[in-house]
């Protein structure tokens, strides 16, 4: 039986805890009596716990994280019931600031706030030995990535076959967004280049071909940023080479030629870019303390979607303060006219220990009290319209970044990205109701039906996308509706022509 159990409730099946793999490969000579287990926040917390107290461990390590926070104060309070001996350490952001009030907090034994690499492997060592620290909150010093162990050796065989892996060459940003939790760190700090890259090496000769870089500014040191490029650049050429998919962050208006040619010669399907781009209105970008310069932001996407085979992926945040509705309308307007293939619209949530809290007063910023901890109003957004514009989001998501409808989605938005999808959205939901568990069929006769109803949008074109759209679906069954509507509209039209020759000959 492990004496040391680490764990955590990912968000779903295919995410691997890459933080969790690196405190088993820094816990030394205690790593031969600690054991890695992970569960989903879809699984009963009380079936957790029994999996969890089966080991019989003498101490249990819990990650905490936004998506988790709530069943994580589930299982440790069930945890402490069942077993109270059970020495229960939690980590991870959720737990790392603004810890003093937290109810999950006060329920656990220990508390390791910021990096615990190295920290969770001393904390066990003394409480194995007996040596209860004097403080349950530990704040570990700060330490150089050179003294702590890689993780990527404890990616096992089956989280490389179904899951996906992440990887980081660097930590930490220099940037002081004030909605981000990097916006506390001082600087980057790189790991050693050769080391990190022999890494990789194992890793795609283990048989890793898809990898996810969790770098927040992938693209800060240029030169660093083409040698990682170019190793899996010369992966291209072996066996199975048109597998090999990766994921950066790029900062947005920072793009070198260098760095360009290097990413022209990626090959489709092979790179995706994740692009924070947040907000266009310069106002709000000064208000957040977020630099970007959009004339490059905008020249860089271009050059990305026109010049290069990379999938791009861009946020906007609605909520941020002194964001209006319709600066945001705007903004989002700006970036569809530059054709990312993702736009992803999320809603700001205040992470706890984010500097975002010193706009809480002036701008009368409101969140929800329960984790995703997400606005609900400020002074310029009343809470039915931040309803209204979550709604949007949600059906943003479903529709226009599913990927199944492309041929609708030029028709539905059109020169009026914002204002149309806003209008579908009022539609659906006062039709439905629903913003979940609506099928992918009945999504089709949804958006037949609002695009005409609800922005009085030519039928027979309608039809016609969508039918295009259909048929690459994977719907079992024929659009019967969308035929129908098309044959019913032509002969019409045959109709009224024969009418107009008629008259014309009389």
């Amino acid at each position: 039986m492990p004496d040391i159990i680490l764990s955590t409730l990912n968000a779903r099946y295919i995410h691997a805890s890459m933080g969790l793999r690196y405190l088993l490969a820094n816990m030394g000579e205690l790593q031969a009596s600690t054991k890695l287990v992970e569960f989903n926040i879809n699984t009963r917390v009380i079936d957790i716990a029994e999996m969890l107290l089966t080991h019989k461990p003498k101490i249990i390590g819990l990650g905490v994280y936004i998506w988790n926070a709530t069943e994580t104060l589930e299982l440790v309070s069930l945890l402490k019931t069942i077993s109270p001996e059970t020495i229960i350490v939690l980590g991870g952001p959720e737990v790392s600031y603004e810890f003093e009030d937290q109810q999950l907090v006060s329920n656990a034994d220990y508390v390791i706030t910021g990096q615990a690499d190295i920290a969770f492997k001393e904390l066990c060592e003394d409480l194995l030995n007996g040596k209860k620290p004097v403080n349950k909150i530990i704040h570990p010093l700060p330490l150089e990535l050179s003294q702590i162990e890689l993780p990527y050796a404890y990616y096992n065989d089956e989280d490389i076959s179904n899951r996906v892996i992440y990887v980081e060459a660097s930590r930490g940003c220099p940037f002081k967004c004030e909605f981000c939790l990097s916006s506390l760190d001082k600087t980057v700090y790189p790991f050693d280049l050769d080391l990190f890259l022999g890494e990789m090496e194992t890793l795609y000769q283990r048989g890793v071909r898809h990898f996810k870089f969790v770098d927040r500014t992938f693209n800060l040191k240029v030169a660093t940023s083409i040698r990682i490029m170019q190793f899996f650049l010369d992966k291209m050429d072996e066996t199975n080479s048109q597998q090999l998919f990766l994921h950066f962050e790029l900062i947005p208006d920072h793009l070198p030629e260098k760095l360009k040619a290097t990413i022209a010669e990626f090959p489709e399907g092979s790179l995706q870019f994740e692009i924070g781009i947040q907000s266009l209105n310069p106002d709000v970008q000064m208000t957040i303390s977020r630099k970007q310069n959009t004339d490059k932001v905008t020249d860089n996407l271009n050059w990305i979607r026109h010049h290069s085979q990379a999938h791009i992926h861009a946020d906007l945040i609605i909520g941020l303060p002194g964001e209006t509705i319709e600066s945001f309308a705007k903004g989002l307007n700006q970036l569809y006219t530059m054709n990312p293939h993702e736009i992803q619209v999320g809603i700001l949530k205040r992470l706890r220990g984010t500097p975002i809290i010193r706009h809480t007063t002036d701008y009368d910023m409101r969140y929800n009290p329960l984790p995703p901890y997400n606005i609900v109003s400020n002074s310029l957004i009343s809470f039915a319209e931040m309803q209204r514009l979550s709604r949007f989001a949600r059906y943003w998501d479903l529709i226009v970044n599913s990927g199944r409808f492309s041929f609708t989605k030029s028709v539905l938005l059109a020169d009026s990205a914002f204002e149309n999808f806003l209008a579908l959205s009022d539609w659906i939901f006062s039709s439905t109701g629903q913003t979940h568990k609506i099928s992918l069929e009945r999504l089709f006769t949804l958006l037949y039906q609002g695009m005409i109803e609800g922005l009085q949008m030519d039928a027979e074109l309608i039809a016609e996308s969508l039918l295009r759209d259909y048929e690459v679906s994977g719907i079992k069954g024929d659009a019967k509706f969308l035929r129908k509507k098309i044959n019913v509209d032509n002969s019409a039209k045959r109709i009224r022509s024969s009418q107009r020759q008629v008259r014309h000959s009389l």
